[in-house]
């Protein structure tokens, strides 16, 4: 194989020409010019001159030289002769451009930000997984327990109002009198289902009168059933009943009665017969609770303002005694001042402090003793300094 330069009468080549040998022949295949230009990094070509434009050039009048035939040869020696002879131009060197690849491309702000997001998102997931990862080797999960099982979410038991039902229909139930047993059934059959026998166990006879009735815990036994604790003051009997049945009790007395309900359709329905069950004697003992000590000068020094505020607060005027700015409810009409037993002050410092009075009243022909929780606020005016009554409560506590 050989390679042969194509010329067109100039000094660059205009292409090249592979030759290769094959069975005893030679086999050209000229190649684009524009091809190995680019290969070799020659310069462009000079325009070729067709025939037709030298033939024009020949005819053009002026021209002396190019009247007669032209040689290429001679035409080329005499080019380049006078190429020589001329003066050539002091050029100036152009400065040389970095190459392409050398010159960094300004980048977009979109695209700037998109890599420093997925840059950050990338350490994100990476930290991540570190942390998790030592967590995990740190404290390790426990195998083998069981998921806690979720809560069961669900409406409330309406324990109101099966406590409201409940006590109402207590009171119809223990409330009997032989003259009048139709009221007693009418009563019951109202939070009853249809049907029921209202008699619901009493045999007619006898009377019995509730005084009070305070209903209690309710204990819910299914999704709609419950009990319900009722406490109810009896006066059962009559002197009368009490010559013919020496058991009948005529003395005022407390008993409890478990009352069965059901929540249907929104309402509570008592649902049968009910039970009497006891109640404690005596309630549990106290623990050791903590007695306030006592500031004895400051409870002497305002003995005479305890007096005269439950003085007042009896008759209703309290507004007189008490402090700025507070309102203190009167009592209800019918008790009068017996005195003030005891009054002491806390040991303390402040405008605020609180005391224990112990205050007799007469009221229904008698006289009662009670406890109040007492606070007094240190008053100040221009020309003098007094305590007053701010709030009064009963008990201890």
């Amino acid at each position: 194989m050989c390679i042969e330069l194509l010329f067109d009468g100039s000094a660059v080549p205009t292409g090249i020409r592979f030759n290769w040998r094959f069975m005893g022949g030679v086999c050209g295949v000229p190649l684009v010019g524009k091809l190995a230009r680019k290969v070799f990094n020659f310069p462009e070509p000079l325009p070729r001159q067709t025939e037709q434009t030298q033939e024009t050039l020949r005819t053009v009048p002026g021209n002396a030289s190019l009247t007669s035939p032209t040689n290429p040869w001679e035409d080329a020696a005499r080019r380049l002769m006078a190429h020589d002879a001329a003066p050539v131009p002091k050029q100036q060197s152009p400065e040389r451009q970095p190459a392409p690849w050398a010159v960094p491309a300004p980048e977009k702000s979109g695209t700037v930000f998109a890599r420093r997001f997925g840059r950050g998102v990338l350490w994100a997931v990476i930290g991540l997984a570190v942390v998790t990862g030592v967590r995990t080797w740190i404290s390790p999960a426990e195998r083998g327990r069981p998921a806690p099982a979720p809560a069961q979410t669900g409406p409330s038991y309406p324990t109101d109002q099966a406590q409201a039902v409940a006590a109402r229909w207590a009171r119809a139930y223990l409330t009997w009198d032989e003259a009048r047993a139709a009221d007693r059934a009418r009563l019951l059959a109202a939070d009853m289902p249809g049907g029921t026998d209202t008699a619901i166990g009493w045999d007619g006879h006898g009377h019995q009168e509730v005084l009070a009735v305070q209903p209690g815990a309710v204990s819910v036994t299914t999704r709609e059933q419950a009990r319900v604790r009722v406490e109810v003051l009896l006066r059962g009997g009559s002197e009368d009943d009490k010559k013919k049945d020496p058991k009948v009790v005529t003395s005022d007395h407390w008993i409890a009665l478990d009352v069965p309900v059901v929540a249907v359709r929104g309402r509570i329905v008592v649902t049968g017969q009910p039970g009497i069950v006891g109640i404690p004697a005596s309630a549990p003992g106290l623990p050791d609770l903590p007695v306030p000590e006592t500031d004895q000068d400051l409870s002497v020094a305002t003995q005479s303002v305890i007096e005269k505020f439950f003085r007042a607060y009896a008759t209703g005027e309290t507004d007189a005694v008490a402090a700025p700015g507070k309102t203190i409810p009167p009592l209800p009409a019918g008790m009068t001042l017996k005195g003030v037993s005891s009054w002491a002050l806390d040991k303390g410092s402040g405008d605020h402090r609180r005391g224990t009075a112990r205050v007799s009243w007469e009221t229904a022909g008698g006289v009662v003793e009670q406890t109040y929780r007492v606070e007094l606020t240190r008053v100040s005016s221009a020309d003098a300094q007094r305590w007053q009554v701010s709030d009064v409560h009963g008990g201890t506590a």
